[in-house]
């Protein structure tokens, strides 16, 4: 277990190697007050169960009963068709990527073995249209999956599937092509699932949908295609015996929000940057993008005054974004913390042959494996960016794995919600979200709502101002 535990490296956020450009020990001992009222607010909120993301590991009965079910789809079924949106997605596709074949659907059955995955979390039209010429939808499971039960997005798509399954399965068989993954109580879902029958899971009224990934929002259609859930939520119970550490340099969770505090408050830092040097791991930096974005930007702090407080999350790949994006970390504004993500061992591997002898400019890599390629480009550009005085950090999985992954994700988790405590916000709610929502649903016509645009001050289009 402790050869799988992920690494958080900081040295290269600190004065020693940075200079007036690091972060100091002094920097982290004058915010001890504010940091232990962060643990004990934290600490108070999961004890009153307001955190339901740090239960999730633990839940052994929910593991259980998605293992029934998905053994009967991975049988049954050519194709698993999840509808979401935001954090009814997101998680899923950054696993399935993270811990599948590079073009797993493209793969024969017989490789394959389990059904291919689709998740449709937009509502483009092309890509609505577009997934039917590819599906045999009386060969396809569809998981719906939103805790409101009446996501915009996610009811429209559905409402399309639900008109064509009836036209080619029937009516009476909706219930064998449907699992409906919602509120335990509330919700149109709920009503829908209690009335046909449903195959259903829950997502637990303390947990968000960006925090939801370790629950059967993303254990459900993982299990499917044969990723090893427990294993995740092993990974996430081991990291959090490192992350309720009350010692901020024993806590890799609470010491990397610290220092990203810091360099907000001290160097105006307000963007991060993920950068993976995995393709595998390219969809945790969106997943994370999200974890962030919604829970850290906040125009009032928990006693009501207007903050306006958020960082502004980024994502990037090594090494491709070596050649677009790196050259604006290096040269441009100090106001970016790069934290990278390494693998030391992958999967698989390949070795560059000795051949072209004669080019130097080509020789000079025989012998090397890709993996030696990519992971030293990130020692470059980690070497670069300190060089030229820039903030960096680097987590490393000794592989890429469902323990791994489960570690990744509950410490980002927990970072989040400790970098809440720290700046005074409320992490778990998402008003500027809802207001979209509301927004929506009034332009659409939904009973109710039409009143609510008075409330967007929209006034009228001047001409002149559209070229």
């Amino acid at each position: 277990m402790k050869k799988s535990k992920i690494r958080v490296n900081f040295n290269n956020m600190m004065k020693h190697r940075l200079g007036s450009y690091g972060i100091s020990e002094m920097d982290i001992k004058n915010l001890s007050s504010k940091i232990n009222l962060a643990i004990k607010n934290l600490k108070q909120k999961r004890e009153d169960g307001k955190l339901g993301f740090m239960y999730l590991p633990y839940d052994t009965k929910t593991n259980e009963d998605i293992k029934k079910v998905s053994s009967i789809v991975k049988d049954r079924f050519e194709n698993l068709l999840v509808l979401g949106i935001g954090g009814s997605a997101l998680g899923t596709i950054a696993l399935h990527k993270a811990l599948k074949h590079p073009f797993y659907n493209l793969l024969p059955k017989e490789k394959r073995k389990t059904p291919k995955l689709f998740v449709i979390d937009n509502v483009d039209p092309e890509v609505a249209n577009g997934i039917f010429d590819v599906i045999d939808i009386k060969k396809t499971l569809v998981n719906v999956i939103t805790k409101s039960g009446e996501t915009a997005e996610t009811v429209a798509f559905m409402k399309i599937i639900w008109d064509k399954l009836i036209k080619q399965v029937g009516k009476n068989k909706l219930r064998d092509h449907i699992v409906i993954t919602t509120d335990k109580t509330k919700g149109a879902l709920r009503k829908i699932v209690n009335e046909n029958g449903f195959i259903s899971f829950t997502v637990p009224e303390n947990v968000g949908g960006r925090f939801s990934v370790l629950s059967p929002v993303g254990l459900f259609p993982l299990a499917c295609v044969d990723v090893d859930i427990d294993e995740l939520l092993k990974g996430a119970e081991y990291m959090d015996s490192f992350v309720t550490i009350n010692n901020v340099w024993k806590n890799p969770a609470f010491m990397s929000a610290l220092l990203h505090y810091i360099a907000d408050k001290k160097f105006g830092a307000k963007i991060t940057v993920m950068m993976p040097y995995s393709n595998a791991l390219k969809d945790i930096s969106d997943w994370f993008a999200q974890l962030w974005a919604e829970s850290l930007g906040k125009k009032y702090s928990n006693d009501g005054k207007i903050v306006n407080e958020g960082l502004t999350p980024v994502k990037a790949l090594g090494a491709t974004d070596q050649h677009s994006q790196v050259q604006l970390y290096n040269e441009g504004p100090y106001d970016k913390v790069i934290t990278f993500i390494r693998v030391e061992n992958f999967k698989k591997d390949e070795v560059m042959p000795h051949n072209f002898k004669e080019e130097e400019t080509f020789s000079y890599l025989s012998g090397y494996s890709m993996a030696d390629l990519l992971n030293i480009e990130q020692r470059a550009t980690e070497v670069a960016l300190t060089k030229n005085k820039r903030m960096n950090m680097t987590i490393t999985l000794p592989e890429i794995s469902e323990f791994t992954l489960g570690q990744l994700i509950y410490m980002l988790e927990v970072e989040t919600a400790f970098m809440g405590e720290l700046y005074n916000i409320n992490a778990f709610d998402q008003p500027g979200v809802e207001a979209g929502k509301i927004a929506t649903y009034a332009l659409m016509g939904r009973k109710g709502y039409k009143e609510k645009l008075k409330d967007f001050n929209l006034g009228k289009e001047i001409k002149r101002y559209i070229i």
